[in-house]
Parts: C-alpha cells; structure tokens; sequence
C-alpha cells in the first residue's frame, strides 16, 4: 500500500502547478492540475508534442463527469458501468478544464480511474489529472517505471516513489469515442 506521504508530496505539487510523474490504473504517466493552462502547456513540451494532439484527463468517479461534460450521453453511464479494463471516453461538449487540454472540436478523454493511488489523489485534488504516457511524443510508452526515460524523469518536478518496482508490464486503455447522439466508435 502507498504511504500517505506520497498522496500529500504528488498534492502539495498539482495545488503548485508543477508536473507530476505517476503510476496510473494503466501506464506510467506525466500528470498537471487539468485546470491549469500553463502545467498543461508544458507537459506538451515535455513530451515534445503538438499542442494539437490532446491530452486525456483522469477523474474519482462517475459522478464527477457532470461538472466537465455539458451533455452525457446515456450510453456513457452503461459503457462505465459495464468497463472492466480501464476505458478512457472522449467526450462532447468539455468544459471547465485548460481550453489548451480540450480538442479543437470541443471533445475531452476522461476515464474513471479504479486504481486507488489515483482515485485518493483526486478525491484529495478535488479537480481532474492530466494523464499523458510518460514518454516523448512518437515513441515507445513505457510499459513499467524503469523504461521511462532520463529526460521525461528530469523534466517532472515530483516523481512519485509508489510502483517503481512493479515489474508488471501495463497496457494502455481501451479508448472509445462518442458524439453527441449517443453513436460511439471504437479507437483503441
């Protein structure tokens, strides 16, 4: 189990608007206050990404979904409930979060995390995580800590100690994308 310590040292950085580097329900990822444009803008820099690719934000719960998507379609509620590998859905109809992090089109990615280092990390933020694979734009993500390279650990301001030694190989999520009348498809 994580040490309450991690959860105060990865919150103490997000209310400072600096990047994070931390184990997610799925890959290791850089993470910022979604909120924050600049924390935004320079996770884009980090990873040496175009400011036009987006970023996927994590949330606790269902519940939280409301504040950060103006419509929900129904389909949404079932394809959370019924998800039992970690699903990130992009959305219609963002809101609330960094204008940099919402695509031009207006949709976001947000997936309900299950891993309980992050749902605590949020319940405590009280706000949305960026979660971007912690490598450079274009190549490889890391599959476990030890593959995350030099220059993304150098580059984030806090690096959480909680699963550097989980040689499990993570996978991504599953990705789906839904319109505004409810119709999806499936990306990932």
């Amino acid at each position: 189990m994580y040490k309450s310590s991690e959860i105060r040292e990865a919150l103490t950085a997000l209310y400072e608007g600096r990047i994070i580097l931390y184990p997610t329900d799925t890959i290791w990822g850089l993470g910022c206050d979604a909120t924050n444009s600049q924390a935004v803008e320079r996770i884009f820099s980090i990873k040496k990404r175009s400011d036009t690719k987006s970023m996927l934000v994590l949330l606790e719960n269902a519940n939280m979904l409301r504040q950060y998507i103006k419509d929900i379609p129904d389909v949404a509620w079932e394809l959370i409930d019924v998800s039992e590998k970690p699903l990130t859905i992009i959305y219609p109809g963002a809101r609330n979060l960094a204008p940099n992090l919402i695509g031009v089109d207006g949709t976001i990615g947000i997936r309900i995390v299950k891993d309980p280092f992050c749902q605590e990390l949020i319940r405590r933020f009280r706000k949305p995580i960026v979660s971007t694979s912690a490598n450079i734009s274009g190549l490889p993500a890391p599959s476990i800590f030890d593959e995350i390279a030099d220059e993304i650990k150098e580059a984030a301001d806090h690096i959480v100690s909680w699963r550097q030694d989980d040689l499990q190989p993570a996978k991504a999520s599953s990705i789906i994308k839904l319109n505004s009348g409810g119709l999806f498809s499936i990306i990932r």
